[in-house]
């Protein structure tokens, strides 16, 4: 059975999507390479819109209700699978963390969990109610995670923070300390950065939630936290405005030397 087979269009409006394009595909008797050359893409392209895979861009649908003058129906699904949750969210978002050649993020009251300290993590999970069994897999988890920063080939990791971060105690002080440590260090990467926010910048396009853009292969994607579930967005659209306002947080940061100094200021004071 392949990924396409495997799908649940009645649950999952970005199945749907995928599996309505396969069937009005296979009915007009084109192939994927056929369309593949409509759209303006390759082969394995069309082939990974049919399977899930990979979602069809506004553009792409557009194109496919003018090539078959269904009237909005393509672009409808799409745009409804954008304001719906997405079941996957969890597994893509790591699956594109993976993937990315450069990782972009902005957080306003956490540590990234991609350079948390296992006691910080720990410290977070005890917060949100999260017994010691969950809390071991959910850290097992994180930690397979932040091996893509070890790796031969690691990501650019670009972190803009609020300084409600990196002032907000959590764990205790020994455990503040190491997570600031941890910074640090990441600081000091050289396919690293990391800046701060200070209070003095007053209000900023951060305050409205933390967020993530990574650079994959295929394009780019945001990852939008929530105090629930997270959102993938993929509309090259909005993608242009999370860059442009990633950009405009990042020019109220302070400068990387004074970022360093500002985080081990802030050591000495929770000592």
């Amino acid at each position: 059975m392949g990924k396409a087979d495997r799908l649940d269009p009645d649950h999952n409006p970005w199945h749907w999507l995928a599996v309505d394009l396969r069937i009005w595909r296979i009915e007009r008797n084109l192939s994927q390479a056929r369309l593949a050359e409509i759209l303006g893409v390759d082969d394995s392209t069309v082939s990974n819109y049919e399977s899930g895979t990979s979602k069809v861009p506004e553009r792409k649908a557009e194109i496919l209700d003018q090539l078959w003058h269904t009237r909005g129906h393509f672009v409808r699904i799409r745009r409804y699978a954008e304001s719906m949750h997405d079941p996957d969210w969890r597994r893509q978002n790591i699956e594109y963390e993976a993937k990315a050649s450069v990782i972009r993020t902005y957080e306003s009251l956490w540590v990234p969990g991609l350079i948390q300290t296992e006691g910080y993590a720990r410290a977070g999970f005890d917060s949100a109610g999260i017994g010691k069994p969950e809390a071991d897999e959910l850290w097992e988890r994180r930690l397979a995670r932040q091996a893509i920063l070890d790796g031969p080939n690691p990501p650019q990791l670009y972190v803009l923070l609020d300084q409600a971060v990196i002032t907000r105690q959590v764990g205790g002080r020994e455990v503040m300390r190491e997570q600031l440590a941890g910074l640090l260090k990441v600081a000091d990467w050289p396919h690293a950065m990391v800046r701060i926010i200070p209070w003095e910048a007053g209000a900023h396009m951060g305050q409205d939630g933390s967020f993530k853009l990574m650079t994959v292969e295929r394009g780019n994607v945001v990852y939008i936290e929530a105090a629930i579930e997270g959102r993938l967005i993929t509309d090259p659209t909005k993608l242009t405005d999370m860059g442009l306002q990633w950009e405009r947080i990042g020019a109220r940061a302070l400068p990387e030397p004074l970022t360093r100094r500002l985080i081990a200021d802030q050591m000495e004071t929770t000592r």
